[in-house]
């Protein structure tokens, strides 16, 4: 009949719905469904991080050759170099000779650097194999004069830049014939720059029976005298293009994942026709997320970034590539999203369920509240950048006064902050006790506080549910029906599915 066929309908759509929402287990005890996207998952768990743990030990001989090469001409190019950078720049020279001794010495060294450097390092060269020459470019005011005395100056604003090169091995020789381009006055003088290109060989992989990585760097020595203020900032930047690495592997979780979020939108539109055709109402919000698996996406993205990774890795190893730090984040991101992924199997457990659903329940909430107490954050980032930034090195710019709140709302480095402030200026003192006072009273007191009770609200809330019992929506109210269409099946000689084994309980 009409009538029990609806019924062999309704029940058809309520065993697969049940089957779907079903924990890996219960789907090998209903159906011998073997659970291959969990096997997957920890398959791809294991080679991914094993992936990412030879990769960052490769990455560390890398990095770490950078930093000491980076040292090593510091140390050879920096007259006087202690070892250890003084604030944002290498060394400070006060007077002119000292300008001048530290001009030459840089010059000298270049020139020697194949008898000093105890490194595999030596010059670029051009594709002619020609030597490319060191560029030395002083920066200074178009005219000007000034008398401190008379309280008088006389600047013409218009910068202009001269350069001059000269080839290795040559410095005594260039630095004769071209004396008058060293004849720098002082108070015209804003910077002067000194570029240079070396190539080096990092020999470390060869103990890994990998090929040697090959480096150019790209130096600038740069001579500050933009503040005339006596003191000039000498920096030494370096910037390094590197090769290296390889490894291929495509993950199948993605496919089985892309698979089973096509089986939910068909399973969430027969469920939205049957409501629509038997009670004329929509599905919430609620039910449409249990059938849009977040867990599924995160799967995907991370399958997505596994193989891009990879790829990366694989042209870093046949040295078309040197983007290490693009290829860490790829890979470091992918773990990342592989080792969360595996807390959607712990949700089939009540008592990590717990965990998992005062997440859920409480992220709303949280977002909304950070967003507020984001807006009152910032408006201190502002205010202890503008006010406290020349007075105190925490709060020079603005990233590091962000960085310098945080640590504070946590409780970190507090005495350090109230003590390093200079005290010259009364005025600022005082608001800076103020400024510090406050923002530690209200996010340490109050902020956090709530932040806290927030999330407490919402475990104590699943915790009565757990005990009570959870609000039905209307899929799980339909998940619960049962229909007795035996009689009325032997009747008409129709077989019914029998509802498979139970839903896992995930509440």
């Amino acid at each position: 009949s009409v009538m029990t066929e609806d019924i062999i309908k309704e029940e058809n759509l309520r065993d697969d719905l049940r089957y779907y929402f079903m924990s890996p287990c219960e789907k090998y005890r209903a159906r011998r469904h073997i659970p291959w996207k969990l096997g997957v998952q920890i398959l791809k768990i294991v080679m991914i991080t094993t992936q990412l743990i030879l990769f960052g030990l490769n990455n560390q001989l890398v990095v770490s050759y950078k930093e000491e090469n980076t040292m090593a001409l510091k140390n050879l190019f920096l007259k006087d170099y202690s070892g250890v950078d003084e604030d944002d720049y290498s060394v400070a020279v006060y007077t002119q000779h000292g300008v001048y001794d530290s001009l030459f010495y840089v010059l000298d060294q270049y020139s020697q650097l194949g008898r000093l450097s105890v490194g595999p390092i030596s010059y670029a060269e051009d594709e002619d194999d020609k030597l490319l020459p060191l560029i030395i470019c002083k920066e200074y005011y178009k005219r000007g004069s000034v008398e401190p005395s008379d309280e008088s100056y006389d600047i013409d604003a218009q910068l202009e830049t001269v350069c001059m090169s000269h080839e290795p091995k040559t410095a005594n020789q260039w630095k004769i014939q071209n004396s008058s381009f060293f004849d720098l006055d002082f108070y015209r003088l804003v910077d002067l720059k000194i570029t240079f290109q070396l190539k080096g060989i990092n020999l470390q992989t060869v103990r890994s029976l990998e090929l040697p990585d090959c480096y150019s760097f790209y130096v600038t020595i740069t001579f500050d005298n933009q503040c005339h203020s006596g003191k000039v900032k000498i920096f030494l930047d370096i910037d390094t293009q590197s090769c290296a690495c390889r490894d291929w592997k495509i993950s199948g979780t993605a496919v089985l994942c892309t698979r089973s979020i096509i089986l939910a939108v068909r399973l969430l539109q027969r469920f939205s026709r049957f409501l629509h055709e038997n009670y004329n109402r929509k599905v919430c919000e609620d039910d449409q997320g249990e059938f849009l698996n977040g867990w599924y996406v995160l799967v995907i993205v991370s399958d997505l970034l596994a193989i891009i990774g990879s790829i990366l890795k694989m042209e870093i190893q046949a040295k078309s590539l040197t983007s290490y730090d693009v290829c860490s984040i790829f890979l470091g991101t992918s773990t990342l999203m592989v080792w969360v992924g595996v807390i959607r199997y712990l949700g089939y457990f009540q008592k990590y369920n717990v965990l998992i659903l005062t997440m859920k329940a409480a992220f709303p909430k949280v977002l909304r509240f950070c967003c507020c107490a984001g807006m009152i954050y910032l408006g201190y980032t502002f205010c202890g950048w503008i006010v406290l930034g020349p007075y105190h090195e925490k709060f020079e710019g603005l990233s590091r006064v962000a960085e310098c709140l945080f640590s504070l709302l946590n409780g970190d480095d507090m005495f350090t902050t109230f003590a390093q402030l200079k005290d010259k200026n009364t005025l600022v003192w005082l608001f800076s006790r103020a400024y510090l006072y406050s923002f530690i009273s209200l996010f340490i007191y109050m902020v956090l506080s709530l932040f806290i009770a927030l999330i407490t609200d919402a475990y104590e809330t699943i915790k009565n549910y757990q005990k009570e019992g959870f609000p039905l929506t209307d899929l799980q109210k339909f998940l619960r029906e049962q229909k007795d269409v035996a009689e009325e099946s032997s009747q008409t000689d129709v077989h019914i599915r029998q509802p498979v084994f139970c839903c896992c309980q995930r509440y």
